[in-house]
């Protein structure tokens, strides 16, 4: 390869720092509320099921905004885009911090939820095409560091904020951030021009706007009612996938759709689409268990579970460059299959968790867990965008998103639901221990599942470069004979 095409050109960089910004503002904010729920319902007098939509409504947001985030950047460029949600985002925050009774706070949150949901995939499709596919690795690493740190840390922050300051001050930390997020974009993006888009598939966006949000809600709340069959699980979930269901039969079917699903035909983008989707699952999932596990068994706090969560985000940011690199080099079928592997093998102690397990073994079994899923997490994402054309990543890039959060919430919800069946007529501290322990051997199955489309995207890669290196050693008029037949 040609020192020059691999070299990473410094314009690239000052791309992936306006997005890394953008994005830790955006996924931290999904966590660092949750801590604070007690005391906002207090504050403002409400009920913890109807404070609980401060979170609820701010989700809703996301999964509806993502699925138009691809038509909106060919419509008005990607720069211009990400500038009005850095605004929105901003906006939401402040006014958030400002609202004097529950209806505010959640109607604010609700458009700073409709700002955060398109920072994340325009984000990644202005690297991914900065990036092209020889660098893609490298610089997915980077910008997917702030993704794993900030639901670790989000909780530690909104701990210290709600002990030492008003809970106002959760939403009033992403003001000056977002000022300096906004300045940054106008000054080191590149200027977009508004491209040719096509008209706006409004049929496809009104079954995915509606069709996704529903399927969301209806997850959290089997973690909530702690049932599959409940029927503010069922009727919301299964209306969803009615509506998505009904989508991918329209997208297929018309000549440009919001999200070209078409791209699930090539085996590289379909197995690491899939292997995010049971990754996200996974990860997700299991960042459930282990704050839960750390108040409710150990008895620490706040701050102290956040601090006590830090060794696998620490162990994803410690392995993400250089994962990074090797994704280059070998691609990242082989490196995925590793890390979900190494997932897998650090879960199993925590099967075995008890009451007193040291703090020590955990930590350093949380480390190894982080660095497992840094194998897994960027090389896959990184050969999904990297078996694309530049013109494709408009539609790649959030349907990535949608798999990830839809994976997550699928985990967070089977983990939940496994947890609180295993609790059922358990009255001792150590009966409780082994409760988390069985919802662990469910996270380190949910892991397991993701090594076959990590066995399919090794495979699908290998024969991808076998091709290209077939077509290279073809001769012209061989190839041109070859494709004419």
């Amino acid at each position: 390869m040609d020192p020059d095409t691999n070299r990473i050109d410094s314009h690239v960089w000052r791309i992936s720092a306006v997005v890394i910004v953008g994005s830790i503002m955006s996924i931290l904010d999904t966590t660092i509320v949750n801590v604070a729920l007690a005391t906002l319902g207090r504050d403002l007098h409400a009920t913890l099921s109807e404070i609980q939509w401060v979170v609820t409504g701010y989700m809703l947001a996301l999964a509806a905004v993502i699925p138009i985030t691809g038509w909106a950047a060919q419509r008005f460029g990607a720069k211009q885009v990400y500038i009005v949600s850095l605004v929105l985002f901003t906006m939401g925050s402040a006014l958030c911090g400002l609202a004097s009774s529950t209806t505010e706070l959640i109607v604010f949150r609700v458009i700073q939820g409709i700002g955060g949901g398109m920072i994340l995939p325009i984000g990644q499709l202005m690297m991914a095409d900065a990036a092209g596919p020889e660098r893609m690795g490298r610089v997915m690493s980077i910008v997917a560091v702030p993704a794993m740190l900030a639901p670790i840390l989000g909780p530690t922050i909104g701990g210290l904020i709600v002990d030492n300051a008003s809970w106002r001050w959760i939403f009033y930390v992403n003001v000056p951030i977002g000022v300096v997020a906004v300045v940054a974009a106008l000054r080191a993006l590149p200027h977009s021009e508004r491209g040719q888009a096509p008209k706006l598939d409004a049929l496809g966006l009104a079954l995915m706007a509606t069709g996704l949000p529903l399927l969301t809600y209806g997850l959290a709340e089997i973690g909530i009612t702690g049932s599959f069959t409940a029927t503010k699980v069922l009727v919301p979930a299964l209306a969803g996938l009615a509506l998505i269901a009904a989508f991918i039969f329209h997208a297929l079917r018309v000549p440009n759709p919001l999200l070209d699903l078409r791209l699930y035909r090539r085996p590289t983008f379909s197995s690491a689409s899939f292997a995010m989707f049971c990754l996200g699952a996974a990860l997700f999932g299991g960042m459930v268990l282990l704050p839960l596990y750390w108040q409710g068994i150990r008895h620490e706090s706040v701050v102290d579970t956040g601090l006590l969560t830090a060794p696998q985000g620490l162990g994803m940011a410690l392995i993400m460059p250089l994962a990074g690199r090797l994704t280059d080099r070998v691609g990242g079928g082989l490196l995925a299959l590793v890390g979900v592997s190494v997932t897998a093998l650090a879960t199993i102690p925590f099967g075995l968790i008890a009451a007193q397990t040291s703090v020590t073994w955990l930590s350093v079994t949380m480390l190894i867990r982080g660095m497992g899923i840094g194998f897994a997490f960027m090389p896959a994402m990184a050969a999904a965008f990297a078996s694309l054309d530049r013109s494709e990543l408009p539609h790649a890039t959030p349907q990535l998103n949608v798999l990830q959060r839809v994976g997550g919430s699928i985990g967070t919800a089977l983990l939940a639901v496994v947890l609180q069946r295993a609790l059922v007529g358990v009255h001792t501290l150590e009966g409780a221990a082994h409760a988390y322990g069985t919802a662990f051997w469910a996270s380190a199955a949910l892991t397991a599942l993701a090594i076959v489309p990590c066995i399919i995207l090794m495979r699908a890669e290998r024969a991808a470069r076998a091709a290209k290196a077939q077509a290279a050693d073809t001769p012209p008029d061989t190839l041109s004979e070859a494709i004419a037949a």
